[in-house]
């Protein structure tokens, strides 16, 4: 038997202890490192990207390299897009992935935050048909308030939950790479670094540009980008512990002189020059031995979303120039293998039911009308499609401001929390409008518009509008619109107008006269909205009518001083089309019938219908567009010289003057076919188009005006502007009647 000596049995034990002290001082985020080289500790290697708008698209260029020479990754800072794609990187979105998705992104689909147009409310899309433009302007206590950013950021953070894999709340260090991301505080101007939370929202607040975002609020504090104060944050990469950094600065550049032309050109550049200053301070922080990458991006600009797969290239070949400085920080392709397959593990989606659905902090809005516009309900899976369409619907409601959600676990149950912010600057509204007409031969006619809505006047959604137009046609018209149940399904509104119009009257192609035609109505309806799909109306209508004869031969006069009219009316209206302006898919349609009664003192006994439809079809850019209308009298009584069919205009039955064809009953029928020339990002873009059209306006009101079947089609090209819809056009008729069309705005 061998004997074991005291002394080397502690000098044993006092190296196992030493061993066991020494693997207990390696940090746990250090394992990887030391892995990686086979027992000596690498360098902790952080990335840090840029914010810079649409040219942050560079950085997955730059993420491909550093995947190609196996550059580990130990933690990521950004700010606004530069952590959009940190993040998704961060939560094991691979390359190949973020490729695809940018693929997919444009300014439409970042910043056009409606829901589709077929889902919103009656009453939104009813305003569509007006000729309102620019933004809404709020007006309290003898204020004007204006929303704090031309988007709200509903649709980007619909974007960002796709970026991103892991979903709820988080605490950044515990995703498959340690992730920070910065804002700015609008309120003390400081930086804000997040190490917890939504990311979709802390993506969201990091990318909030002043004036084009509204800034959003997380844990009390105001948060816009962080491009204010640490546009690119190595301060915190080096606070999350980075041996060596690798930033990429995709730079937000410095206009030209010739661009400053414009208050936004002077406004962004601006900001431009704030940000480019932080960078400066940034890069003074760097190490010999840290890594700049700065993509040479050209004219790409920080708002070209629509060009992201062009801009990405750009930064693989940024990354390749310093290559041979990312060769010296490759591990070996097992270990780099390994440590991605890691990084790549994404936390499952909670699809969970919700035994709950709760909005929080509502003053003025029903929860019960909110939720009744969504889709997802208690007790069922959550589906993230669904769920994200439904915070666009609740945005489209026009009562929010901004709208998100979050899931919380209460004892017993699991809790859908809607954070749906209501307008700051409402319950209050104002609009405004502007239409133009001219047939560029002398006839020129205009219509200024003002509104004024206040909403939520109760519990159930009662709403007091009131329209004041001068022009053409002046007019004031006042509603008070009553919903009688919470959903909004049913509803009364007693109503008054006042109207003065021009009217023409023609015989052939010549005008003979025109009128001022005064009305001072008053009336009540019931009606049912049928959800998105359509509304319903059924009331009564009295009041005054009151024709003058402004320029013609007296023996055109009305013989009249006022006609007294009292009518029952009905209705229907129909809309499921994608844009009232430039429809490319969808179909409308509406009834109207007007009994005028000598029972509710009517002087003529008649009754009036009209009848229309469209349906909408589209290939590619290409669209036709199918339309009917007719009209007529129900019963032996004749129409009433001064509620006969007036027809005749653009794009119904073209080549006649606005309103040269009057008659007892119409029949009217189009083929409509345009091609989207130019695709708008906001805007709908720029459309050529003809029209066919063949119509029929019998019992003429007028001796030796048209007869017959008219045939006439139309040549026309129509945009989307900022201040409506612009259409230029000429149309011809087969008896030779021939127009010119010039419109801004709704069409007369």
């Amino acid at each position: 038997m061998k004997t074991i000596h005291c002394g080397t049995v502690i000098a044993v034990s006092g190296l196992v202890l030493a061993a066991f002290l020494l693997a207990a001082a390696i940090p746990a985020e250090a394992d990887e490192s030391v892995r990686a080289t086979g027992g000596a500790k690498r360098p902790k290697i952080c990335l840090v990207l840029s914010g810079g708008g649409a040219r942050g698209a560079a950085h997955v260029g730059v993420l491909k390299v550093l995947e190609e020479y196996r550059v580990p990754i130990d933690c990521i800072a950004g700010n606004s897009m530069g952590a959009l794609v940190g993040a998704a990187y961060a939560t094991g979105t691979s390359v190949a992935e973020m490729d695809k998705i940018i693929a997919g992104i444009s300014t439409e689909l970042l910043f056009k935050e409606q829901p589709p147009r077929q889902e919103l409310s009656m009453r939104r899309k009813q305003d569509d048909y007006n000729i309102f433009f620019g933004p809404e302007i709020g007006y309290n206590d003898g204020k004007l308030g204006l929303p704090k950013g031309a988007v709200s950021g509903v649709q980007l953070e619909t974007v960002l939950r796709e970026l991103s894999k892991a979903k709820g709340f988080h605490y950044f260090d515990d995703l498959p790479i340690p992730f920070r991301a910065v804002a700015t505080d609008l309120v003390t101007g400081k930086v804000v670094v997040f190490s917890e939370g939504e990311l979709a929202n802390v993506m969201r607040a990091s990318m909030s540009v002043p004036v084009a975002v509204a800034p959003v609020e997380i844990s009390g504090k105001l948060l816009v980008d962080g491009m204010l104060t640490q546009n690119l944050p190595v301060e915190t990469g080096l606070a999350m512990g980075a041996d060596i950094i690798i930033a990429v600065n995709v730079g937000t550049p410095l206009l030209k002189r010739e661009e400053l032309n414009s208050v936004l050109g002077v406004s962004g550049q601006m900001l431009s020059i704030l940000t480019e200053q932080n960078v400066q301070t940034s890069l003074a922080l760097l190490k010999p031995t840290d890594i700049l990458i700065s993509p040479e991006l050209g004219d790409f600009s920080t708002g070209d979303f629509d060009n992201l797969p062009q801009i990405s290239p750009l930064g693989e070949a940024a990354a390749r120039k310093v290559a041979e400085r990312l060769a010296q920080l490759s591990i070996p392709a097992e270990e780099y293998a390994a440590l991605r397959h890691r990084q790549m593990v994404a936390s499952a989606p909670d699809l969970r039911p919700v035994e709950e659905i709760r909005f929080e902090n509502l003053e003025r809005v029903n929860p019960i009308a909110a939720q009744a516009v969504m889709e997802t309900q208690t007790g069922e899976p959550i589906d993230q499609q669904i769920l994200d369409r439904d915070m666009r619907r609740i945005y489209g409601t026009d009562n929010f401001e901004h709208v998100n959600y979050r899931f919380l676990e209460e004892p017993g149950k699991r809790v859908l929390a809607v954070d749906a912010v209501e307008k700051s600057w409402g319950p209050n509204y104002l609009r405004f409008g502007l239409g133009l007409s001219s047939d560029l031969q002398g006839d020129a006619y205009f219509n200024l518009l003002a509104s004024h809505r206040r909403t939520w006047l109760n519990s159930l959604g009662g709403e007091w509008r009131n329209d004041l137009q001068i022009g053409r046609t002046s007019s004031f018209m006042s509603e008070f619109y009553q919903p009688l149940d919470d959903r909004g399904l049913f509803f009364i509104a007693p109503h008054a107008s006042y109207e003065r119009r021009a009217t023409d009257l023609y015989q052939g192609s010549h005008r003979i006269a025109s009128y001022d035609v005064t009305s001072i109505l008053g009336g009540i309806d019931l009606g049912s909205q049928f959800t998105r799909y359509g509304e319903l109306r059924v009331g009564m209508v009295g009041g005054v009518l009151s024709p003058e004869l402004d320029t013609g031969p007296q023996s055109l006069s009305p013989g009249v001083d006022h006609i007294t009219q009292g009518a029952f009316r009905t209705r229907l209206f129909l809309d499921q089309l994608d844009s009232a302006h430039f429809p490319r898919s969808g179909w409308s349609g509406g009834l109207n019938v007007f009994n005028a009664n000598s029972l509710i003192g009517a002087d003529r006994d008649y009754t009036k219908w009209d009848v229309d439809g469209t349906i909408i079809r589209s290939f590619g850019p290409h669209t036709f567009n199918f339309s009917a209308k007719a009209g007529g009298r129900i019963g032996a009584d004749p129409l009433p010289r001064y509620d006969q069919f007036q027809w005749g205009g653009f794009l119904q039955q073209s080549g006649y003057a606005t309103g040269q064809l009057a008659g007892e009953d119409l029949k009217f029928a189009r083929v409509m076919y345009y091609h989207r020339i130019f695709q708008g990002s906001l805007l709908e873009g720029v459309y050529g188009g003809l029209s066919l059209e063949v119509g029929q306006v019998g019992a003429p009101l007028v001796p030796g005006s048209p007869e017959g079947v008219l045939e006439s089609g139309c040549i026309f090209f129509g945009a989307d502007s900022p201040i409506g819809p612009v259409y230029i056009g000429y149309g011809r008729s087969m008896d030779n009647n021939s127009s010119v069309y010039l419109y801004l705005g709704k069409p007369f």
